[in-house]
């Protein structure tokens, strides 16, 4: 089993490599997709969520109202934290169940937005980092997600800098380019990772 981070900035494009990743053969671990999943109705993660932030940040079908969330947390670093505390253990958990029932041969992707941020390079063997120019983020955040520009930067500067991210970066995909320019990349990353 090789085991891989796959780690970018949001708008770095990190969801089409993980998808282009999946289709030639690999075991995808998405954190933030697990991430949804612990603070589903009735989870005992949403009941911490909860507790730690008030029923404000519940839908009235009693979901979590992630943009309501998000406003709040992306706003106040230790309201990040706190949210963090409550999440990332128990993505952990389940992470490692994934990873635990794919094969010998298997080459898993932990598709890890918080990569560089939580300092989890050490966990794998090797780490790939989506890089894009901040400037082609930020417009794929505007142009694409709809968001407004303010809250695309304080996304962005929640999150590890372009440099921090590169610093643990075992393999780089530029992802600057247009989507064409991706998959040939991404081919030749998948065959480097077949080979580990």
């Amino acid at each position: 089993m090789v085991k891989v981070g796959l780690t970018g900035g949001i708008g770095a494009g990190k969801s089409e490599v993980s998808r282009l990743l999946a289709s030639y053969g690999a075991v995808i671990v998405d954190a933030d997709k697990i991430a949804r999943e612990v603070v589903e109705p009735g989870t005992p993660g949403l009941a911490a969520v909860v507790e730690e932030f008030g029923d404000g940040v519940l839908a009235p079908d009693g979901t979590l109202d992630r943009p309501k969330l998000g406003g709040i947390v992306f706003a106040d670093p230790d309201k990040l934290k706190a949210l963090n505390a409550i999440v990332h253990p128990l993505v952990g958990v389940r992470s490692a169940e994934l990873e635990a029932s794919a094969g010998p041969d298997a080459v898993v992707v932990h598709d890890v937005p918080l990569l560089a941020e939580n300092g989890l390079a050490p966990l794998y063997d090797l780490v790939v980092v989506v890089d894009a120019d901040p400037g082609t983020q930020l417009d794929r955040l505007v142009r694409l997600r709809g968001m407004a520009a303010d809250e695309a930067k304080s996304r962005m500067a929640a999150q590890a800098t372009r440099a921090q991210r590169l610093a643990v970066a075992d393999l780089v995909i530029d992802n600057d380019g247009p989507l064409e320019a991706l998959e040939p990349q991404v081919r030749e990353v998948w065959e480097r990772l077949r080979a580990a």
